[in-house]
Order: structure tokens, then sequence, then C-alpha cells
């Protein structure tokens, strides 16, 4: 389960492993670690059904990462990335590259190039939360989005306080975003309420400038979350609108957590939905290397098809 990002979060991200990664290389000036998950699930929704009426469909995938970073000085400690993840689709085998990029961490911050999540992400995570559904509401542009090519991105942490800036570079392919940038911070208090904002601005692919803003907030209390982010921007004459609301609940070795999505266009004084859903969602943790989940999406847009996905996960 994705959780708000913390002070600290952006930066681990960078240069750990994650919780159930292996460290197959140690010693006093760098290491090697890796990690995934294979995840089995399946959805099953009126949206799959194709020429055999076949409401059943196949989600299952799987990721390998490699994380290492190594010590160039008492300031200087050089890290990188690679994942990628094999899916089912279209009835087809494929391998995607999540994320391929390395840097330098220093004691003003870590900077890295490469295929990695924008600045944004860091709020857009406060309530991008469930293992099935979320996370539709606030992507308004394309260069607010997780796991952007050609990607520079500076990350620090100064106390309770993180910023993060980012720039997407042209890369001379007519279908891909140019000249974006974006910059997002928060601050952790230590009663466990974040608030954070950020803005971005870059072009949609075609030559339109295309523009947002963000506001989050999230409030953590031993076993209960909640959170909120907001979004509004303009994608060329479009205005565009959204937020999202995210709850959960832990008992022991169960959480419970729902979430509802929004997201509205304007164009011409004319408003048009594009997202407008509620979704549940249960997960059981065996330990922490198996966990298995079961979500419903709601649909509240006419013509619609609500969603139940189920899936069993392991983390290694």
């Amino acid at each position: 389960m994705k959780k708000a990002v913390l002070a600290s979060a952006i930066l681990a991200s960078l240069v750990a492993g994650t919780a159930n990664a292996a460290t197959v290389y140690e010693d006093d000036s760098k290491s090697l670690s890796i990690g995934g998950r294979a995840e089995a699930r399946f959805n099953i929704s009126d949206k799959n059904k194709k020429d055999d009426g076949n409401a059943f469909e196949d989600k299952s995938r799987a990721r390998i990462n490699l994380k290492g970073k190594a010590k160039i000085n008492d300031q200087i400690t050089a890290f990188g990335k690679y994942e990628v993840e094999f899916y089912e689709d279209d009835d087809s085998d494929d391998f995607k590259t999540r994320y391929v990029y390395a840097g330098f961490d220093t004691q003003a911050g870590a900077f890295s190039y490469g295929k990695q999540d924008s600045a944004q992400v860091m709020l857009t995570d406060y309530t991008d939360i469930l293992a099935t559904f979320g996370g539709d509401g606030v992507d308004l542009v394309a260069s607010n989005k997780d796991k952007r090519e050609n990607n520079f991105l500076y990350a620090g942490e100064f106390n309770n306080f993180t910023v993060a800036a980012n720039y997407i570079a042209e890369d001379n392919k007519g279908n891909k975003d140019s000249d974006s940038y974006g910059i997002a911070a928060q601050y952790a208090f230590p009663f466990g309420l974040s608030l954070g904002a950020g803005y971005v601005n870059g072009q949609n692919g075609t030559g339109v400038d295309a523009n947002q803003y963000n506001l989050a907030v999230s409030y953590d209390f031993n076993n209960f979350y909640a959170a909120a982010t907001y979004a509004s921007g303009e994608n060329g004459n479009t205005d565009l609108t959204g937020y999202e609301l995210a709850t959960a609940f832990k008992m022991d070795k169960f959480i419970a957590q729902a979430v509802y999505n929004f997201k509205q266009l304007e164009n011409a004084g004319v408003k048009t939905d594009d997202e407008d859903y509620f979704a549940l969602e249960g997960i059981y943790k065996f330990n922490k290397n198996l966990r298995t989940y079961a979500g419903y999406k709601f649909q509240q847009l006419d013509g619609a098809d609500d969603e139940l996905q189920v899936g069993i996960r392991y983390d290694f």
C-alpha cells in the first residue's frame, strides 16, 4: 500500500532499497540490493467484455529492481536504480522499464537524471494509497505524473521540510512532452500532519501550453490515516480541476481503505466530468512478504462500468 510521503521519503526512494529488498553485496563504501514482487491479480467488469462477452481479465504482473550506492567521499554518494515490469497485456507477454536513473546524494540534496518520478509525485502519493484503484483525479497534465523520461530531479530534506524540483528535457520526438518543469514542497509536523504544494508547467506534446498547481494535506494518527489532494490547471483552452480523498484504518494485519476521485474539464463554458468514482478496498497482510487484497470501484459517470479487482502479492 502506498503511504503519503513524509519528510524524508523522497530521498529514501532515491538511495535506499525497498523494505523487503535483499542486500546481495555490501562493504564500507558500496552496496547492491535486489527486490521486487510477484503479483497475481484479476479484474471483473463489463468494460472487459469483447466478442465472447467475458467480463474476466487477467492483470498479473511481476517486478524486479536493482539499487546500488557507492561512497565517493564523506560528502558525496553515488546511487542508481533500475526496475523492470513483466505484465499481461492483450494476451501477449511484455516487459516494460519502469525506472532507470542515476545520480549523486550530497549534503545539499540529491541530484539525478533518467526515467524517474516528477517532483509532484510526493504530493499525489498522499491519496494514491490503494492497491487496486485510485490516483486518477489530480494528474491533469502529463508532466505531473510518475516515471517520466529525460527527467532531471533535485530533492532536498531540511529537518521536516522537503523540496523537490524537476525538468523534463525535450527529446526531439513529436509524441513526447517537452521542456516541462515543476517544483513541490512539503512540511511534516511532529504530530502527524503534513502539508504540501506544487506547480508544474510545460507542453502536452503538440506545442500547446499546459500547467497545474497542486495542494495536499494528510493526517496520520496511530492506526488511522486521512488525506486530500486538489489540483487546478489548464491544457490549452481547456480548464482542468480535480481532487482526491483517501482514508485508511489498520486493524492488526487487516487494512480497510477508501478513496474518492473526481476530475472535471471545462471548454468554452461547457463542463464535462472525466473521473467520478468511489473505491473500497481491503488488504490482509500475512507477513511482510505476502498480502492479498480485493477492491471495488463504484462508478458515478453515466455509461461507466463498476469494477472488482482481486489479487495476491509476494514481495521479495
